[in-house]
């Protein structure tokens, strides 16, 4: 059976792609770039807009890491804002569950889903580090193995107050004309590990009745997670094989958990180049290669992993002779990409025997390690390579990652999309209201 394509498009918020010296990039705190990307996907028929959130600006060698987005605007007045701007796209973002409170962020979902008509979708995620929870009234931060566990009792509250308000808690008075709600509607209690909380749910069942879920995690313990409670998971695996050992192993998990196999959808993150043919494409990804990876952001990326100050080496030279200092990070702070590295002396090891292997400096090797999945090529070469690691089942789609915003979604939409629709794996029309309409789930049930 043809697998029918899932896009989403990522306004970059955290990331290490954006060309900012490209002419035609733009402001990320402007609301005209969010509503130039976001129509743009609509026009494409994507299923959602995601947007990114840091909540602090990060640091490397105690300063402000320069080479990263300032700015972040609040994601729930973004979103809200792009409702009014929009009609069917999918509007997700991502909210901490380390450091905020379950009634809070319930009662913002059930608003957004409510002005949206039913689009709202919450990109759940933990938080490490005490430096960001310096910004936060507890302070402090979550030792790893507690995150999960807390990122678990968050979603569990947040549903509990999402279904504290059921179908027909809502009666119209006919002689008075006033709307009303049942005795118990929106009643809710929860005393855990985790919160201790009562009270009533201020904000009616939306439309979708809960946001969806999507969740991004590559470790044993996020692909559980994600498997017992995500509607979306969000990957990182470059290569068909990688791609479909990750959808097999996941998908794998959901029957323990009374789940089928289209209740989780996967989806890569992944960037693109297009060009007349794929021998131009190729040409122009190199040149965005370069662009991202500077000589300066080279020796950034270096020092995340080698946790030292390597100021004084020369990204068109080779790798270090010392070793990773091995333990908490000092170098760079507020960056989740430092926590990938679970053992920096292998990596290094790994990463030094690649260099050797292609005589690459440290700004080659970079490059080559950083790299995401790309789709680089002519339109109908793109449009192949999408299409097969979909039916493959190395995914069920894919959230496009422009390297230039707001307008670098464009070529994608006008040149690819048309291609896939031509080939019957992608709408040509939304057919659903809902953004759970856009990605064939099943209404929620109870975590």
């Amino acid at each position: 059976m043809t697998k029918q394509i899932h896009l989403a498009a990522h306004f970059p918020g955290v990331n290490n792609t954006t060309v900012w010296s490209d002419p035609e990039a733009g402001s990320h705190i402007e609301f005209s770039s969010f509503v130039h990307l976001a129509q743009t996907a609509e026009r494409a028929k994507f299923d959602f807009f995601f947007l990114a959130e840091g909540l602090r600006l990060r640091e490397q060698g105690g300063q402000i890491y320069d080479l990263d987005v300032v700015g972040r605007p609040d994601t729930f007045t973004v979103l809200a804002a792009l409702a009014a701007v929009t009609e069917r796209l999918g509007l997700t973002g991502t909210i901490n569950s380390t450091f905020n409170e379950p009634y809070e962020v319930a009662r913002q979902f059930a608003s957004l889903d409510h002005l949206s008509a039913g689009r709202a979708g919450w990109n759940v995620v933990t938080s490490w580090d005490a430096f960001t929870g310096e910004n936060f009234r507890r302070g402090g931060y979550l030792p790893a193995e507690d995150r999960y566990v807390r990122a678990k009792r968050f979603l569990e509250t947040a549903a509990e107050l999402f279904d504290s308000w059921r179908d027909g808690d809502v009666l119209a008075d006919k002689e008075t004309g006033r709307f009303l709600a049942r005795d118990d509607a929106g009643a809710f209690e929860r005393h855990d590990s985790q919160f201790d909380i009562k009270g009533r749910f201020n904000v009616p069942r939306s439309p979708q009745g809960r946001p969806v879920i999507l969740q991004a995690g590559d470790s044993d313990e996020g692909r559980e997670f994600a498997a017992a409670t995500a509607d979306a998971i969000f990957t990182r695996h470059g290569t068909k094989e990688a791609g479909q050992e990750f959808y097999r192993d996941v998908k794998g998990r959901l029957a323990r958990y009374g789940r089928q196999h289209s209740d989780l959808v996967v989806l890569p993150a992944a960037t693109f180049v297009l060009g007349d043919t794929d021998a131009e494409a190729q040409e122009l990804a190199d040149v965005v290669r370069h662009q991202q990876v500077s000589g300066q952001t080279a020796i950034k990326f270096l020092e995340q992993l080698w946790n030292r100050d390597l100021s004084e080496y020369d990204p068109d030279g080779p790798l270090p002779e010392v070793d990773p200092l091995v333990g908490e990070n000092t170098i760079a702070r507020g960056r989740a990409s430092v926590r990938m590295y679970r053992d920096p002396l292998a990596t290094a090891k790994q990463w030094r025997e690649l260099a050797e292997a292609k005589n690459l400096s440290i700004r080659e090797l970079i490059i080559e390690v950083t790299g995401r999945q790309n789709f680089v090529g002519a339109p109908n070469t793109v449009a192949e390579s999408i299409n097969d690691l979909v039916q493959a089942d190395a995914c069920d789609g894919f959230i496009l990652v422009p390297h230039v915003t707001p307008g670098g979604l464009d070529p994608f939409a006008d040149k690819v999309v048309p291609l896939l629709q031509e080939r019957g794996v992608f709408r040509t029309e939304y057919s659903g209201e809902t953004l759970r309409d856009h990605l064939g789930l099943k209404a929620p049930k109870s975590f």
